[in-house]
């Protein structure tokens, strides 16, 4: 059985993720194989590339254990990866080699677009390649600029084009150099906004950057400037009125205009403050010095706790109605009678468990815990040295008083991350 955090995620998401033999690190996922033999193409291999010159790896869907937001977990050992030594079988469609950055065409050879994702859907254990996605949304997400991505969202949303409109693809790929064609015509798929990936680019350098976030409304703006990098942000504030500036962070959440006044010299912050709301404002300079506020003040009582002797294979059978409703959901920790934390369990390796292990067997007994009293500053800090992906807070005789995961931690203080 296949766990997955996520029923449906793009290609471009997966890839490069960390890959697992069991618990052993092997390498990164490079891509995915696809058959059509049903309506929607079936996953049927993963291709694992590997550091130091081994070759890359093609390992059967089957053996996929864990899909994560961060690795794969394969049910296959160490010592038995030779095996799968071998390249794809030539009549497999590989969905990074194959289909991505391929031309679009209709029935009518008219060109449509360029595929710069793919969509997946999990299902039953199979993941299905589920549609095509043409929108300059996935195109800037792969190109890594994710704040522009997220000010176009709303206008590509829709550029996808199901998998149920491509014809089917040569039996014997190769390299296959040709278009994705597909059995609708051009007129009857949704309009594709008119924006050019270059010229967004090059409206993102200096004087330029400016002229375009001018251009945009309140809304726009403000989301805008909530995702853009400090450096830039600074750049766009100096550049526009104060009274512009108060009206773009007014539109913000008091978190996250304490984020950008945060980072401006004290005197520029301060004349925005005297134009914003002022109940608005007082919150926001409570923010912006909540850097000593204790940790608990953010932490999370939806955990997933559990006694050592629970088994692992009945927490893998329950664990999605264990983690209904959890906020940190990639860690199990053990805890006894009296909730005192005893040790930790990875989700990676409650699935890489042996038949008859138990928690207390897999756990770990040495735990990386935040005392009560830690900041929010600890917490940053913390998370920078260790990169875990949750903290458990305890208390002087280590009963568990909840959890906070770096994602939270990065939303609440991302200038400190």
């Amino acid at each position: 059985m296949v766990t997955v955090l996520e029923h449906e995620f793009f290609l471009s998401e997966i890839l490069d993720r960390r890959v697992f033999a069991k618990t052993k690190r092997i390498g990164r996922l490079s891509d995915l194989a696809i058959v059509e033999t049903g309506k929607l193409p079936e996953v049927t291999q993963v291709v694992v590339d590997r550091p130091y010159g081994y070759p890359a790896l093609t390992i059967p869907w089957d053996k996929v254990l864990l899909i994560s937001n961060h690795e794969v977990v394969l049910d296959v050992a160490d010592e038995s990866l030779a095996q799968y030594e071998r390249a794809p079988q030539e009549h497999l469609i590989l969905l990074h080699d194959h289909i991505l950055d391929k031309k679009i065409i209709d029935m009518d050879d008219h060109d449509v677009e360029v595929v710069y994702d793919v969509k997946l859907a999990f299902q039953n254990d199979k993941l299905y390649a589920a549609e095509v996605d043409y929108s300059r949304y996935r195109a800037l997400r792969r190109l890594g600029l994710h704040k522009l991505a997220k000010l176009l969202a709303d206008r590509n949303k829709e550029n996808r084009v199901s998998w149920l409109y491509v014809q089917p693809l040569p039996e014997q790929l190769g390299s296959f150099a040709g278009n994705i064609k597909l059995k609708v015509p051009k007129a009857e798929l949704k309009e594709i906004h008119p924006v050019d990936l270059a010229d967004i680019l090059e409206e993102l350098e200096g004087g330029q950057r400016v002229a375009l976030f001018k251009l945009l409304d309140t809304e726009q703006a403000s989301d805008a400037l909530e995702e853009i990098e400090p450096r830039v942000q600074r750049q766009l504030i100096h550049a526009i009125e104060k009274e512009r500036a108060a009206t773009l962070i007014n539109e913000m959440s008091p978190a996250q205009a304490a984020d950008i006044l945060a980072i401006l010299p004290r005197d520029e912050a301060g004349a925005i403050l005297k134009l914003i709301d002022q109940d608005k404002s007082s919150k926001v300079e409570h923010i912006i010095g909540e850097h000593n506020e204790q940790i608990l003040l953010y932490a999370s009582l939806e955990l997933i706790r559990l006694p050592a002797a629970t088994p692992a294979a009945e927490v893998l059978d329950r664990y999605r109605e264990l983690a209904t409703g959890k906020n940190v959901v990639t860690y199990v920790y053990v805890t006894d009678a009296a909730n005192t934390l005893k040790g930790v369990v990875d989700l990676r390796e409650i699935v890489a468990a042996e038949p008859g292990q138990t928690l207390g067997d897999i756990m770990t007994e040495h735990v990386i815990a935040l005392p009560k009293d830690a900041t929010l500053q600890d917490a940053v800090m913390l998370f920078k040295r260790y990169h875990f992906r949750a903290l458990p807070i305890t208390d002087e005789s280590d009963q568990l008083l909840g959890a906070v995961s770096s994602r939270d931690v990065r939303a609440l203080r991302p200038r400190l991350t």
